[in-house]
């Protein structure tokens, strides 16, 4: 067992170090390349590095001696089979497509990446997607599993890059639609509330609200779009940081008026009689500036299940605009 220094290829730019060790040397556990990291054994461009850090394209990794396993990958990610079912699912979900984006309407209950128990998703069938391309599409922001809507794709190492700084940035303009359960005390305003993670319980992981200086920072702006009386309320949502379901305990801790559908965070009462019991929320609107100027402005249409609440609710589906590239 040697030292290996590998150079990262334009299909991993802006991957996590973690993912590329995923990707690369499948036999290497999460607890075993903490350690590595943890210890300066693996550098990026010399320098240590973290789990999370992006890997741009160029860049050389440090690979210590790594435990006895299956032979890693090559350095080019292989095809991931994808079943004609599946592909044709795929295009039915794209808003836009140019040389550098895909945006496609991402359906509730896909998930947008693998984990435990985890085996249909998102990032696992962008294969299908590559059209006249030879890389494979590459994700450049996520939505939960149980979120409908916009969701951009980089079709190339320098989109991938381009789109990942605008996030990061907060230069993309994020709208999202939601019914929620109950009447906000206010038509509209901004919500600021810390959000910290909590571990463990029957729900799994959840963010509650932080106290003080702990936790991280989260900002919402909303309006109310329309009311169904008192028992319901059509919200829009303006996310202005990016936090882990920031809007779902925003409407649940903040406005008393949890999502409708949102079991994890609004317990019973986030569940009205005779109504979907799937989460409504939707990101029906993103601008975002474009790799080869000016911005590009996406728009979703409501998911079957919000659809069909609206309906039942008296609230008026506006059309849903096509995509604009403008500049």
């Amino acid at each position: 067992m040697t030292i290996q220094h590998r150079t990262v290829h334009a299909a991993d730019a802006d991957s996590r170090l973690d993912r590329w060790f995923r990707r690369h040397f499948p036999q290497l556990t999460q607890g075993a390349l903490q350690k590595m990291l943890r210890t300066g054994q693996i550098r990026v461009d010399g320098k240590r590095a973290e789990a999370n850090t992006r890997l741009a394209r160029g860049q050389e990794i440090r690979i210590p001696p790594l435990p006895e396993g299956p032979a890693p990958e090559s350095l080019t990610p292989r095809p991931r089979p994808v079943s004609e079912e599946d592909a044709r699912a795929l295009e039915q979900m794209i808003l836009y497509r140019d040389d550098h984006i895909i945006a496609l309407n991402k359906p509730h209950g896909l998930p947008v990446q693998g984990g435990p128990n985890i085996r249909k998703h998102l990032d696992g069938m962008l294969d299908a997607l590559c059209f006249e391309k030879e890389e494979r599409p590459r994700l450049v922001h996520r939505l939960d599993r149980d979120t409908s809507g916009v969701i951009l794709l980089a079709r190339d190492a320098a989109a991938a890059s381009f789109l990942a700084a605008a996030f990061r940035g907060r230069d993309a303009q994020k709208t999202y639609w939601a019914i929620v359960v109950g009447q906000p005390q206010y038509q509209g305003g901004r919500i600021d509330m810390r959000l910290a993670k909590q571990g463990g319980g029957p729900m799994g992981e959840r963010v509650v609200p932080a106290e003080g200086k702990d936790g991280a920072h989260a900002i919402t702006e909303f309006d109310t779009v329309d009311a169904a009386r008192r028992h319901a309320t059509w919200l829009e949502l303006r996310p202005l940081t990016g936090r882990t379901h920031q809007l779902r305990v925003h409407c649940a801790a903040a406005l008393g008026c949890p999502i409708l559908g949102d079991g994890k965070y609004g317990g019973q009462a986030a569940h009205l009689e005779g109504m979907s019991h799937a989460l409504h929320l939707h990101a029906r609107r993103l601008i975002v500036p474009h790799p080869e100027g000016g911005t590009l402005d996406v728009t979703a249409p409501l998911p079957p299940h919000m659809a069909e609440s609206f309906e039942t609710l008296g609230f008026e589906k506006p059309r849903t605009p096509q995509p604009k590239r403008r500049g």
